[in-house]
């Protein structure tokens, strides 16, 4: 074999060991040249997890965790959160007893209730008429509640001078507020009575073509589409089928469980004895002023302006529809004929601006102005508003001081429920609603 064969064959031999050898120096190379590479080149778009349990307490605090989305039925409208139960029987059975008493200062409530013999308040009906009462589920698209016209800090009032309807159109007189509405023996509701019953009225809005536009048997099916209704009816009246005769007294009922009775004024009975109110330890002298004029008491009711003629009993409503004299010529709107309007309880007005069917008022100041200067000599007007109680008496003229004026806004203000008006019971059961349990209880 000659020199150069050999030569040749040293060259192959030696090539072949070095594919074989893992730390040959061409990889020594490669991964020297890795650690020479700037880091920040080849982790940018890596997050590696910290541990700052050992930090010196000078991390940034973690983002508070995201608010958990809405929970939403089988139908994509919202759930009810019926975690906590409320005793609406017993709500009703704590009224004091210048409410209840016979010999109350001014009247008892008992005989203006207008809670009809087959319809009673009682817990399983409430709890359901408050779930319709708060449901968009009750308009032809899912967007405008009973409570979207009634808010309960507003006195189950609307603050806007008419509302908004579900296809954006707005309702002809203003939002009545609901506060103490089963007190009102004649039954009959709407500001021109054209409902015979609480019963009738909450069944109305629902298929109105501004307010609600719903169809009653459309709306019974589409309640029986959700995962929750059917127990909610069961409880309420035994089985699970949902009709319109049952939403209607189930929204009756959860009404007539909105009484206001734990205001500033009621604190004053309360801290009286009996039916002997403390107003002097309670009322600062401008609200004992503005109660002296509003009802004589205490003292004279002579020397009242006789507001108590229209606003009865401690719940302050009224016995009748009355025209009260906002205009002498009513053709633009007679009410319930004639210019007769029904008058709300006062419980709560402080909160319910703007004031009367059309909302005219946008403050108490002006309201007691109206009615000290301002009364119109309409023909039906009440003969509490015209001088001597005479039906052919002119229009009564106050001439209040404006210290008086003063007085009678800051004793309405005393008739503000402040818990009432942010009381769970009443509240919205929408409103990030958590874990649903259809028994309602804790």
């Amino acid at each position: 074999m000659n020199a150069s064969v050999l030569v040749t064959l040293a060259i192959v031999l030696t090539a072949v060991v070095s594919c074989g050898d893992s730390s040959s120096d061409d990889d020594v190379n490669v991964v020297s040249a890795a650690a020479d590479t700037d880091v920040s080149d080849t982790t940018s778009d890596i997050v590696l997890p910290v541990d700052d349990s050992d930090s010196a307490g000078d991390s940034q605090p973690a983002d508070p965790p995201a608010e958990p989305p809405p929970r939403v039925d089988q139908d994509g409208l919202p759930l009810p959160n019926l975690s906590v139960s409320f005793d609406y029987e017993a709500y009703l059975n704590a009224q004091p007893e210048h409410y209840t008493s016979i010999d109350s200062s001014f009247g008892n409530v008992t005989s203006q209730d207008n809670t009809p013999f087959d319809n009673p308040v009682d817990n399983a009906g409430a709890t359901l008429g408050r779930v319709l009462f708060y449901d968009v589920r009750l308009s032809a698209n899912s967007t405008i509640a009973c409570a979207s016209c009634h808010t309960q800090q507003f006195g189950f009032s609307d603050p806007a001078t008419f509302s908004t309807g579900f296809n954006g159109g707005k309702t002809g007189r203003h939002s009545m507020g609901l506060s103490n509405a089963t007190f009102y023996s004649p039954q009959h509701f709407f500001w021109d009575e054209r409902a015979d019953t609480l019963e009738d009225q909450v069944l109305m809005p629902i298929q109105d073509p501004v307010e609600m536009g719903m169809n009653l048997l459309d709306l019974e099916v589409k309640l029986a589409q959700t995962s929750f209704y059917p127990a909610l009816f069961t409880a309420a009246f035994g089985d699970e089928a949902i009709i319109s005769a049952r939403i209607s007294k189930a929204l009756a009922q959860f009404i007539r469980s909105m009484v206001s009775y734990q205001s500033k004024y009621d604190v004053a009975f309360a801290q009286g004895t009996g039916n002997d109110p403390d107003f002097t330890g309670v009322f600062t002298e401008q609200e004992q002023l503005g109660h002296q004029l509003f009802s004589g008491f205490p003292g004279d009711i002579r020397d009242s302006l006789g507001c108590i003629t229209c606003h009865q009993t401690s719940a302050h409503t009224a016995d009748a529809v009355h025209n009260n004299g906002l205009d002498a010529n009513t053709s633009a709107d007679e009410g319930a004929g004639g210019g007769f309007f029904k008058v709300p309880s006062l419980r709560n007005i402080a909160v319910r601006a703007p004031y009367m069917h059309d909302g005219r008022f946008t403050n108490l100041m002006e309201v007691v102005e109206f009615y000290n200067s301002g009364v119109q000599a309409h023909p039906n007007l009440s003969p509490a508003l015209r001088r001597n109680n005479s039906p052919s008496g002119s229009p009564i003229r106050f001439n209040l001081t404006l210290q008086e004026k003063e007085a009678l806004v800051a004793f309405l203000n005393t008739l503000t429920d402040e818990v009432f008006l942010a009381n769970p019971m009443f509240a919205d059961p929408f409103l990030k609603a958590g874990p649903t349990n259809l028994q309602g209880e804790e």
